[in-house]
């Protein structure tokens, strides 16, 4: 059996509802960019004055930690239905895991310049 120390949820309602709730965090991110992109003449000015304010790095954040969490809760579920063998498993899932938390750490690093 499973155990649900490597998911993110406690249970696979708590896993259905991260995967909603960033999705809509993701879909409404991708709809406030892709109209930002059609209705502003973008160059680099106008772009870095999009993230110079505090509520779009924000947003950005909740964006950025939401991909993480999605992509977290859904290679787990892949994972846990297609690698049966505990060790393998393991492994993959650890690659997967370090491989988001390096991407987010990065993510924020480039959006607060810390």
């Amino acid at each position: 059996m499973v155990s649900s120390v490597t998911n993110l949820g406690r249970s696979g309602v708590y896993d259905w509802l991260i995967q909603r709730v960033t999705a809509y965090v993701i879909a409404l991110y991708t709809i406030f960019l892709l109209g930002f992109v059609l209705t502003s003449d973008v160059d680099y000015d106008t772009w870095s004055g999009l993230f110079e304010q505090l509520w779009f790095r924000i947003f950005t954040l909740l964006a950025l930690l939401s991909v993480g969490a999605h992509a977290w809760v859904g290679l787990w579920t892949v994972t846990t239905d297609y690698i049966k063998a505990m060790g393998p498993r393991f492994l993959v899932q650890a690659a997967c895991g370090l491989t988001m938390f390096v991407y987010v750490v990065w993510g924020i690093h480039i959006l607060w310049g810390l």
